[in-house]
């Protein structure tokens, strides 16, 4: 079954190119466009309180849009439907905005700049699980990780995370899929889900975006 997509996007030549491009794939299916990420996320709270469902599973979406930005559209989005999935698509690569879009809740975060291949790759990682993210918005989460020093939140050690759940939690931070966990620390891929609920339960999160999250907030890996 083809993943359905929608796509916000002010900048119509880049909002045609990737349209087109993911029309092109079997596995993806892009059942609407807006240049407005206001606009859309007005038709979707409409929609909702109709009490229809996500408008589609993968939400494209750039940053800085007029009217409401695309982490503005995140955050109101994942209210309703936090379990639909919406990447960033940006130019901007401050950590500031990197953080600030994970916190809202984004799935992925991938700059404009990479290639058409790289693209549809990464938005195929998502469908087992992953969250994905440029080469160089995954090395600037980690200096952010670096660069927080002590936690200000609850400690690692009061939440009981073990070293295994440390290390499947610092893979999630860089954007690696369930499978490329696996691989990574030599698991089985049942193990690491396991390894995942866990994680879930003892962090009170109920998804990979807000396990980064608080990950990040928090210095917990």
């Amino acid at each position: 079954m083809a993943i359905t997509v929608v796509i916000a996007e002010d900048q119509a030549r880049y909002r045609d190119g990737l349209e087109t491009l993911l029309t092109h794939q079997p596995d993806f299916e892009v059942l609407r466009t807006w240049e407005s990420a206001r606009d859309f996320v007005r038709r979707a709270e409409e929609s909702h309180r109709r009490g229809g469902g996500p408008p589609a599973d993968l939400v494209l979406t750039d940053i800085e849009m007029p009217g409401m930005s695309g982490i503005e559209a995140t955050r109101a989005l994942k209210r309703l439907w936090p379990e639909m999935t919406v990447v960033a698509l940006t130019v901007f690569e401050e950590p500031s905005t990197i953080l600030e879009a994970i916190c809202a809740g984004v799935d992925g975060y991938l700059l404009k700049t990479i290639s058409a291949k790289e693209l549809l790759a990464q938005l195929r990682v998502i469908t087992s699980g992953g969250a994905p993210m440029s080469g160089g918005v995954a090395k600037t989460v980690l200096g952010l990780l670096r660069d927080h020093g002590t936690p200000k939140g609850v400690e690692p050690s009061r939440l009981s995370l073990s070293d295994r759940e440390q290390e499947v939690l610092r893979c999630l931070v860089r954007g690696s899929s369930y499978k490329q966990v696996a691989a990574d620390l030599s698991i089985s891929l049942d193990t690491v889900r396991t390894h995942i609920r866990k994680l879930y339960k003892k962090l009170q999160v109920h998804s990979v975006a807000e396990a980064v999250s608080r990950a990040i907030r928090e210095g917990l890996v």
